[in-house]
């Protein structure tokens, strides 16, 4: 893999230089037989997209096995449930950047496919550019279990605003995981997962957030399209409920070591100011069954 300007000066000032070169040699541009026939099994899909005024957004779309279907090497196609609404369907109305995090929350292992797509008649066409298993740390184990009732309403519960809630801010405070979406404007989109103790994410007030940053596996793409473009998209599940919140935003990174010394585990601490938020009541239509945190968690 050949790393951008942002993720090398991420991985400089981090002292992970050679380690981060050592773990990009596994990143391909392609789907291998055995990552086919992981997706195939996946029920669940976090895709990261850029909208017509440059915010990021993180989306969650579900399926039955098979709506996230390899038709070859380099193409991918997610099946959308109707009715969907949500901003991806604008986003991705021409080709655009569109990053694929996909996790098994029971083994735990993720995928992660970065390159470009649009939709097309109800479904996602993306191009693979980067395609590439990811460290599993910090991914809480869940079992999926089931669907949700349908909503009475085509529309239900959809709320849009520019701060947090009272309600809003309690679910972020008490999340152990969230998924946030990156882009840089020539290599193209990123999402990836953050996972940690409830309380791991402090909410400073209606408009800001501060979350940790512990070790990983030392690429920094999500740091380093920060350090490019601080645009960045958030998504929060109450897994217990089936609410999400989408809040999109810019953030910033601070490698102050005393700071980060107040959030346990870390290794730097990323600030994240909120300027859009999608509050969906049921934007996660699953069940689950939580089994237990990750060993790794601080």
């Amino acid at each position: 893999m050949k790393f951008h300007s942002g993720e090398i000066a991420v991985q400089e000032r981090a002292g992970v230089r050679d380690a981060a070169e050592d773990v990009g040699e596994m990143i391909r541009d392609r789907v291998a037989p055995g990552t086919k026939e992981f997706l195939d099994l996946r029920r669940v899909a976090i895709l990261g997209t850029v909208d017509v005024h440059g915010a990021v957004w993180a989306s969650v779309v579900t399926g039955e096995p098979g709506f996230i279907a390899t038709l070859d090497e380099q193409t991918i196609r997610i099946t959308l449930p109707p009715p969907f609404r949500d901003p991806l369907i604008d986003n991705l109305a021409v080709e655009g950047h569109v990053a694929l995090f996909v996790p098994d929350f029971l083994t735990p292992r993720r995928i992660r496919l970065n390159g470009h797509g649009m939709i097309k008649e109800g479904r996602i066409w993306l191009t693979t550019d980067e395609v590439y298993g990811n460290c599993k740390r910090y991914i809480q184990e869940r079992l999926l279990t089931g669907v949700r009732p349908a909503p009475a309403s085509d529309n239900p519960g959809v709320m849009r605003g520019a701060t947090l809630s009272a309600e809003q801010q309690t679910q972020i405070a008490q999340a152990d995981t969230f998924f946030i979406a990156t882009d840089h404007p020539e290599q193209g989109a990123d999402v990836s997962h953050k996972g940690g103790r409830p309380g791991f994410v402090q909410v400073i007030d209606r408009g800001r957030l501060a979350f940790p940053d512990y070790n990983g596996n030392s690429m920094f793409n999500t740091l380093g399209n920060l350090a490019v473009n601080p645009r960045a998209g958030l998504l929060f599940i109450d897994f217990a409920s089936g609410r999400t919140l989408q809040l999109a935003g810019d953030a910033a990174i601070d490698w102050d070591p005393a700071r980060a010394r107040n959030f346990a585990g870390a290794e730097r601490v990323v600030d994240f100011a909120i300027t859009q938020v999608i509050d969906s009541a049921c934007g996660f239509p699953l069940t689950s069954k939580f089994r237990q945190f990750s060993r790794y968690n601080p």
